[in-house]
C-alpha cells in the first residue's frame, strides 16, 4: 500500500518517536525474548473457496477504520465485531504527537481528538465473516504455531522489526508462511499475502518504569490490555502505527495483566510489521491448531 521508501521513513519516524519517548528503564532482562502465537492462512475472496473479507476493498476506499470492533475482549478471549466503525481522517494524539487510540483521547493531558470520516465497516462483511479470522474453520483457514523474537535495544525496550530481523528482511516484509499451507498468492511480489496472527502474553506491571507498547504495519491491527482495547488499527491500509503510555490505564504497580494482540493482512502489496514494548512479556498459552490434527 506503500512505496519502500515510504515505508523505511514511517518506521524510521516511529523509531525515533520511541527512543526520544522512553528513557533507559535500565532493568537488567534477557538479551531476546521469544513469544509464540498461531498464524492462520486464507484464500482471497475470488479463489474457490476464499473469505470474503481478504481482498476486499471497503466500501469508503483503503485507510484506516477505528470503532468496528468492541472496546471490551470477547468473553472467549477474541475480538469482538461491532460493525459501527468509521474512516478515520486524522488519527488521535497525546501531547507529544504520538497517534493513539480514540478510546483513550483525554483532553486534560494534552491530547488531540481524532477526526472521524464516513461510517464503514472498513471491509469486514458481517461478524460471522470476521468469526473465522481467529478461530480455526474447517475448510475457511489452516493455522500453525509462529513465534517472534524480540531484541533487547539499548534503551531496555524490546523490539521485533519485519525490516531487521534476518529472516524477514531477506523476504522484504512480514511474510511468516510464504510457500506454506495453502500457499503464495502469486504475482508479483509473490508472497502468502493472505492471513491472520494473535499472541496471547501477560507482564507485571512496573510503575518505576517507562511502560509503552507501540505498534507499526499494516493492516488490522488491535491489541487489548487488561482486556481493554489499547489500539485500533483495523482496515486496509499501508504502515500506520499507535502508541500506548500504560500509565494511562489505572494499572497497579506489581500486579499481571494480560495482553492480547490480533494482527490481520489481507491485501498483497506489503506487509509490514513492528513491534515495540519495554514490558517484559511472556506467554500465557498457544490456542490449538490445525497443524496437530493433520
Amino acid at each position: 500500500m506503500m512505496t519502500q521508501l515510504t515505508r523505511s521513513a514511517t518506521l524510521l519516524a516511529a523509531t525515533s518517536v520511541a527512543a526520544f519517548l522512553c528513557p533507559d528503564v535500565s532493568a537488567t532482562g534477557p538479551a531476546t525474548v521469544e513469544l509464540t502465537g498461531t498464524v492462520r492462512d486464507f484464500k482471497e475472496r475470488r479463489t474457490h473457496g476464499g473469505h470474503r473479507d481478504f481482498e476486499r476493498r471497503p466500501r469508503k476506499g483503503f485507510g484506516l477504520y477505528c470503532g468496528n470492533i468492541h472496546p471490551s475482549i470477547g468473553a472467549d478471549g477474541l475480538p469482538v465485531f461491532t460493525d459501527d466503525g468509521n474512516r478515520v481522517d486524522g488519527q488521535a494524539t497525546d501531547a507529544a504527537g504520538n497517534p493513539i487510540c480514540y478510546l483513550l483521547y483525554d483532553a486534560s493531558l494534552g491530547d488531540s481528538p481524532i477526526d472521524w470520516g464516513p461510517a464503514c465497516d472498513g471491509g469486514i462483511a458481517s461478524s460471522w465473516s470476521f468469526y473465522s479470522w481467529y478461530r480455526d474453520v474447517p475448510g475457511t483457514n489452516l493455522s500453525q504455531t509462529l513465534s517472534l523474537t524480540f531484541v533487547r535495544q539499548a534503551d531496555g525496550s524490546y523490539v521485533f522489526d519485519d525490516s531487521t530481523d534476518p529472516l524477514y528482511a531477506s523476504l522484504g516484509g512480514f511474510f511468516p508462511i510464504d510457500h506454506q499451507m495453502y500457499g503464495n498468492s502469486g504475482g508479483s511480489p509473490d508472497h502468502n499475502f493472505h492471513f491472520t496472527f494473535e499472541l496471547h502474553t501477560e507482564f507485571v506491571y512496573d510503575e518505576d518504569q517507562t511502560n509503552y507498547f507501540q505498534f507499526v504495519g499494516d493492516d488490522d491491527v488491535w491489541v487489548y490490555i487488561d482486556g481493554q482495547l489499547v489500539i485500533d488499527l483495523g482496515g486496509v491500509h499501508g504502515a500506520t502505527e499507535q502508541y500506548v503510555d500504560l500509565g494511562r490505564l489505572g494499572l497497579t504497580d506489581g500486579e499481571t495483566y494480560s495482553l492480547d494482540f490480533f494482527f490481520a493482512e489481507r491485501h498483497r502489496t506489503q506487509s509490514n510489521f513492528r513491534i515495540a514494548t519495554t514490558l517484559q512479556l511472556v506467554e500465557t498459552g498457544v490456542p490449538s491448531i490445525t497443524a496437530a490434527f493433520d
